[in-house]
């Protein structure tokens, strides 16, 4: 097979963006179509799941077609179809996965189905053409936050992960009692760039192993700080709360990505998942793998949330490597990292 003509086209129904992108040699992105959920969500305050897969089926062919369309490319010169097969919301991925198998069998082209989380780690592949395994990958998100070894493109050895609440969700329950609207994270960030990070001082937690994290009794501190506060009457600077929380999160992730560079000697660190569009997470990283000497890499903004084109990359390679799936796929709603 001649690389340079392997097209994959990938779809991405996980939670609550709609997507379907064209990748080109597992490097270039032909093209990506996104339809957001979040002004449907919003009024409920996150994302209701049967709303979610609603939603999917009136969008999932109109936003395929729209990436055919952009990326000029005919369906029937796809050489594969690649579909988020999971983790995610049980609804909204059978929608994804049900239209990419019927997809395969109409232009009898090859089904991948790719795991969500590996998708956001390869999304770097199409921001970064240079960058190459092994290292060390950051995955951030509101499910999930992660520590992998990328061996190769096809060996991961996951170092560590959270044991309670992922650093997205503890981002996304802080701005609910902060009364900020959904999506949190993005109003929490907001918020602390006038807050002083060395107002309160939240507490980081400690003894979960050197390369896991959580961050329940983070996000507990906080609601219980402002529940104080009212309860006494004391003015809250929200601001200053934002900022503080902000940086126990950022100091925890910090920590444990140089704990894993310096427990396999790898010198690259790669930032990926819905929180690493955070700028002060970003910024902090960097100043850390300058210091070590260590290089830093993380997605363009647009590849940082839930996206077709990170899924299409995976595929690639899964492609490449003869991981091809049957059409009896299925969702796997709870499939993890590394595993």
């Amino acid at each position: 097979m001649d690389e340079k003509d392997t097209i994959i086209l990938g779809i991405e129904t996980s939670c609550d963006e709609t997507a379907a992108a064209l990748v080109k040699n597992g490097r270039a992105t032909l093209s990506s179509v996104i339809s957001s959920q979040i002004p449907v969500h919003r009024k409920y305050g996150g994302v209701v799941p049967e709303i979610a897969s609603r939603e999917h089926i009136v969008e999932i062919l109109p936003v395929i077609h729209a990436a055919l369309e952009e990326g000029g490319v005919a369906l029937s010169d796809v050489d594969a179809v690649a579909v988020t097969a999971g983790p995610g919301l049980i609804g909204a991925l059978l929608v994804g996965v049900a239209a990419a198998k019927g997809l395969a069998f109409a232009i009898d082209k090859p089904l991948v189905g790719v795991n969500h989380l590996e998708g956001h780690v390869f999304g770097n592949f199409l921001t970064h053409r240079e960058l190459e395994p092994p290292f060390i990958a950051l995955v951030v998100s509101g499910g999930h936050t992660s520590l992998l070894h990328v061996v190769d493109y096809e060996s991961f050895h996951l170092l560590g992960e959270t044991r309670d609440d992922a650093a997205g969700e503890a981002f996304d329950k802080v701005a609910r009692v902060l009364g900020l609207p959904y999506p949190g994270g993005p109003e929490v960030e907001k918020l602390a760039q006038s807050g002083n990070p060395a107002a309160i001082n939240f507490p980081r937690a400690s003894g979960v192993g050197e390369c896991s994290f959580s961050f329940s009794g983070l996000k507990s501190a906080v609601i219980n700080y402002l529940h104080n506060a009212r309860q006494n009457s004391v003015e809250i600077n929200p601001n200053n709360v934002a900022a503080s929380f902000q940086l126990a999160v950022v100091d925890v992730l910090v920590d444990k990505s140089l704990a894993a560079l310096n427990k396999t000697g790898l010198d690259k660190l790669v930032l990926a998942g819905g929180v690493s569009v955070n700028n002060s997470l970003r910024q902090a990283l960097q100043q850390a793998v300058d210091k070590r000497g260590a290089k830093l890499y993380y997605p363009s903004p647009l590849l940082c949330t839930d996206n077709a084109a990170m899924v299409a990359c995976r595929g690639y390679y899964l492609f490449r490597q003869g991981k091809i799936s049957t059409l009896s796929l299925n969702a796997w709603p709870s499939a993890r990292l590394g595993m």
